[in-house]
């Protein structure tokens, strides 16, 4: 049988050495093997971008997809999953995108629990236009927006996302390709909003590479019980997403929980709208207009 392949031919624009090679080369691998053992069908593979860095790998996936606007892809994301249930709808966003325009799209999609996976490329800069910062940049980070210095402390993404209750909370990193598939094989068949933050350091603008991998540890190490909340969020404290010399960083899955989805109260049998059939009363409706 012929191996699946699920990258296009388009030629690839990403900086020689991006680490975003790693994230399109893991992804691909997860998809493959969900497919392979019919978890998932392939026609039903919806991928949904923002503007970024991360969103070109739209054009290297050999899946239905959708460019979203900046900050927009949970939106986009959470509207293809309710015009049709049956879709695997994944999202990639960068920090920027996702922390920054897309912040209040990201707390509700936590509260509200879509069945969606959100993928997040974090570099902790705005790298396609240059190295601007994000809200999980450094304090004291030099750059384009803060010549002399950003001035806050980043936010915590993953504290954040167990605050605002999402019910699949991960952190991986582009240091761990197996450990990378092995979290997005997670996040995709978990039934509700999925987040996974990917520390992903940007060679050309914040490279952080050698910080992250002196300080990164498994959970499963330490036997992590991702049903655990309380201990969820003291892991989540570990890191503040600054460069302490003295953090360690964890990776692994936070937190997991079963609810009940977004769509399952919006979407009745979690058939496509467009085979709900609709009895209306167009007179009944036009005479309610005069």
């Amino acid at each position: 049988m012929k191996e699946l392949n699920l990258l296009t031919k388009t030629q690839n624009t990403w900086c020689p050495g991006c680490y975003n090679f790693v994230i399109l080369s893991a992804v691909e691998e997860a998809l493959r093997e969900l497919i392979r053992k019919k978890e998932i069908r392939k026609e039903n593979i919806v991928a949904v971008t923002g503007i970024g860095c991360h969103g070109k790998i739209f054009d290297y996936l050999n899946v239905n997809g959708f460019y979203g606007l900046h900050g927009r892809v949970i939106p986009a994301a959470v509207g293809i999953k309710i015009g049709n249930p049956r879709l695997t709808v994944i999202g990639f966003g960068g920090d920027g995108d996702t922390f920054a325009e897309g912040i209040a799209h990201f707390l509700h999609a936590c509260n509200t629990n879509p069945d969606i996976t959100m993928v997040v490329h974090d570099n902790q800069v705005f790298a396609l236009t240059t190295g601007q910062m994000t809200p999980t940049t450094e304090k004291e980070y030099k750059g384009p927006s803060s010549p002399e210095g950003k001035k806050t402390n980043p936010i915590n993404p993953i504290a954040l996302a167990l605050a605002s209750g999402a019910s699949f909370v991960a952190r991986t990193s582009v240091f761990q390709k197996d450990h990378l598939k092995d979290i997005l094989i997670k996040a995709i068949k978990h039934r509700g909003f999925s987040f996974v933050d990917i520390l992903q350091p940007c060679i050309t603008f914040h490279n952080t590479s050698s910080y992250l991998k002196e300080r990164i540890y498994d959970l499963e190490e330490k036997n992590h019980n991702p049903r655990d909340f309380k201990k969820a969020f003291n892991r989540a404290l570990e890191w503040n997403y600054s460069l302490d010399e003295k953090s360690s960083i964890p990776i692994g899955i936070f937190w997991q929980e079963q609810r009940k989805t977004f769509e399952e109260d919006l979407c009745q049998n979690q058939k496509p709208w467009y085979l709900f059939k609709r009895n209306l009363n167009y007179k009944k409706l036009i005479s309610l207009l005069r």
